[in-house]
């Protein structure tokens, strides 16, 4: 069974960081990219960062390059968050996909996994 699991969300004042983690079951990392999207209420889902586990490729929104950091160990996925800004917050969901990083990224391709969803809310 495929499963990805994001946690780490929480509350945070402006400036502030969080990590997140996006565990991941039953595929083959190397043979997918894996993203972390965002949600924030009446908005599109917008792509964050992506890595490709095979190489350690990674690629970022321009809004977050600087401040975010997606690493990857094991089965597990991270995003280092910091400098937070109330613009930031949303639900922040990791998804894997088959197509390219920067396609995943663009949402130019849907994933083919998502996980659940972790809320991050940074207070002004």
């Amino acid at each position: 069974e495929v499963q990805l699991v994001e946690s780490g969300g929480g509350l945070v004042q402006t400036g502030g960081s969080l990590r997140l983690s996006c565990v991941v079951s039953g595929f083959a990392l190397d043979d997918y990219a894996i993203g972390w999207f965002r949600q924030a209420p009446g908005k599109e889902r917008e792509g964050v960062s992506t890595i490709t586990p095979s190489d350690g490729s990674t690629y970022y929104a321009d809004s977050v390059k600087g401040r975010f950091t997606i690493s990857i160990r094991k089965n597990t996925v991270y995003l280092q968050m910091n400098s937070l800004r109330p613009e930031d917050t949303a639900v922040y969901y990791c998804a894997a996909s088959e197509e390219s990083p920067i396609l995943l990224l663009r949402r130019r391709v849907s994933p083919d996994y998502w996980g659940q969803g972790t809320q991050v809310t940074v207070s002004s």
